[in-house]
């Protein structure tokens, strides 16, 4: 059974072999990991998904302290982890500022290169490709996170307006990218919090669920899986998300859900995550960490309907004798 067998019979909840797992580090960690295993150990994991990535185009500035992004928006380096910026000014204050701002142009060369790069990679992996910010956070990048769930309110066709600039852009590159023969398409945008959706079920149904269908849409009607990115608790959206036509949510956290809510998900919305970033790996001991890596494995290898990973880019603050004890446990099965 290849790696992209063994993904999509999880995916339809189908018992496979073995589960399939999927690993990736922030650049920080990915350099301690390499320092302290060197190459051959990383290129051993065996990720069973290779994806690639559509959210920055070939022009971004990057330097030390910030970088740019797609859409002008410039991100301080201040936080921890380098790849995780904090955006220093917002373009879109009001009606004007939207009227003045000019969106960005769809690169149809970037676009294909970084499909034809994808598809060079492994075929006997789930090939995926994604979109970072795809809808509700780039909005409040453009906006402010404050001014984007205020305006919800008080300048609802302002929000409106820019969404659908914003869906209209993502579905131009989507024309372009699903005609490459991949097997899904992954959507990044975080809609969950600690407890509960940030923005509230009725305010998401109002605003991003309109776009956000219209994306996952397109993406079905080329016969490819629908994959959907938002870390936090997104409990009170899940049944509209499998009404929609979502394969996969990612990042499943037990530290919100708890393994059992995956039943209530069984043969509708497969998971991928389940190894949390946020309490276990940068906390537990090597062999707790074994312990809880074969409970989420024995917890799902009967049913499938998982593809099992630490629930993010595995930040630096994780031990990598930690990292070493899940793998350990992911290829022995």
């Amino acid at each position: 059974m290849t790696n992209k067998e063994r993904v999509i019979k999880s995916i339809n909840f189908e018992k496979t072999d073995y589960l399939p797992h999927d690993i990736h580090f922030t650049s920080q960690q990915h350099e301690k990991m390499l320092k302290a295993c060197g190459q051959d150990y990383l290129s051993s994991i065996n990720n069973h998904m290779t994806s690639w990535g559509l959210t920055s185009a070939h022009n971004v500035i990057n330097t030390d302290e910030y970088y740019i992004d797609e859409y002008g928006v410039v991100w301080g380096k201040e936080g921890e982890d380098k790849d995780i910026g904090v955006p220093r000014d917002f373009h879109i204050r009001s009606e004007e500022d939207f009227l003045r701002y000019k969106f960005p142009e769809v690169e149809t060369e970037y676009i294909k290169d970084a499909c034809e790069k994808l598809m060079s990679t492994d075929e006997n992996n789930f090939r995926m490709m994604n979109i970072g910010f795809s809808m509700y956070e780039r909005l409040w990048s453009l906006m402010g996170i404050e001014d984007t769930l205020a305006n919800m309110i008080v300048e609802p066709e302002l929000v409106h307006k820019i969404l659908n600039s914003i869906c209209e852009r993502t579905l131009a590159i989507l024309d372009i990218a699903l005609a490459y023969d991949f097997d899904g398409f992954c959507f990044g945008d975080d809609w969950g919090q600690q407890q509960g959706t940030i923005m509230g079920p009725a305010l998401w149904r109002k605003f991003i669920k309109p776009y956000v269908s219209r994306l996952y849409d397109r993406v079905r009607s080329a016969g490819k899986y629908v994959i959907q990115h938002s870390c936090g608790d997104i409990r009170d959206i899940m049944d509209d998300l499998y009404e929609m036509g979502l394969n996969v949510y990612q990042t499943f956290q037990p530290e919100i859900y708890g393994l059992d809510y995956s039943k209530k998900l069984h043969g509708k919305i497969a998971i991928w995550g389940g190894i949390s970033t946020q309490n276990d790996l940068p906390s537990k001991t090597p062999e707790e960490i074994r312990q809880i890596t074969r409970a989420t494995i024995n917890h799902f290898k009967d049913t499938g309907g998982i593809i099992v990973a630490p629930t993010h880019s595995v930040p630096h603050d994780v031990p990598v004798e930690n990292i070493k004890a899940m793998v350990e446990v992911f290829m022995n099965q």
